[in-house]
């Protein structure tokens, strides 16, 4: 019990260590041009006139609704195929499963520039080139890492619960979708929200893919944001840094939504 204030002490200066970039932005984001970079965290003049301006500037609220969508169709895509990928190492027994799982493994082992040409003319030769579709498809085939750590969570469920479903008449598919999916809901969202905010903060794809200013998702808006106000003398970086502080509100806002179950899955694994 001594030790507790010390600990919330640690705790809450930990906290203040990793907020101060994001209170810096905001701080940023709310001053008047020649201000930006005084380092003050309250902005004084108040100017909060730099979010409409970039509001009105910039389609923002169309990249804003690209991302959402690019990333819930990436998010779900890589959850399911991902689950039905470790449910299938996790539960049948097959020869050479071991070999055939350290092989899915290494893939993460190869580095994404060494694909990134091949992948890219796979997607242009379908036509694809200049949509979001190459942003969330590959996500169909699962991800490694993502396998790896619903393996561990279908691993820590009784087999005698599926072995029980199997005697009762249940099939494959409806061992999968009606058992082993509510049982590692937890592990599910840990994944959902992981590769939400990795869609989300994505530049190197659309940086590729997209050539198209109404197809931009947000990251790539904001690269053509500082293209368009963060260069040159006269450069604009409090409507810069406004977008910038647009576009990590609703990563914010999803993690405060998701928290719970977000927690929850991680300290389920860890037992």
């Amino acid at each position: 019990m001594r030790r507790r204030p010390f600990t919330v002490l640690a705790l809450l200066a930990l906290a203040a260590l990793f907020l101060f970039p994001f209170l810096w932005l905001l701080s940023a984001s709310l001053k008047p041009r020649e201000r930006v970079f005084d380092n003050s965290l309250w902005p004084d003049p108040f100017t909060p006139a730099n979010f409409s301006e970039v509001w009105q500037a910039v389609p923002l609220p169309l990249w804003l609704l690209n991302s959402l969508l690019v990333g819930l169709a990436a998010a779900l895509a890589v959850t399911l195929s991902s689950a039905l990928v470790a449910f299938g190492f996790a539960y049948f027994r097959f020869r050479s499963r071991n070999l055939l799982f350290g092989l899915v493994l290494g893939t993460m082992m190869l580095p994404a520039a060494v694909t990134m040409v091949p992948v890219y003319l796979e997607w242009d030769w379908l036509g694809l080139g200049n949509t979001q579709v190459p942003l969330w498809a590959q996500n169909l085939f699962g991800s490694a890492f993502f396998v790896f750590l619903l393996r561990q969570f279908f691993l820590s469920q009784s087999r005698e619960v599926f072995e029980a479903a199997r005697v009762d008449g249940a099939s494959f598919p409806r061992l999968f979708t009606s058992i082993a999916l509510p049982l590692v809901r937890p592990g599910l969202i840990v994944v959902f929200v992981f590769e939400l905010k990795n869609s989300w903060t994505e530049l190197m794809k659309p940086l590729i893919y997209l050539r198209d200013p109404d197809l931009f998702t947000v990251p790539r808006g904001l690269k053509a944001v500082l293209d368009r106000f963060g260069q040159g003398g006269e450069a604009q970086w409090e409507l810069v840094l406004a977008a910038s502080t647009i576009a990590t509100v609703p990563m914010i806002v999803v993690f405060l939504l998701a928290q719970r179950y977000f927690l929850s899955g991680l300290t389920t694994q860890r037992r």
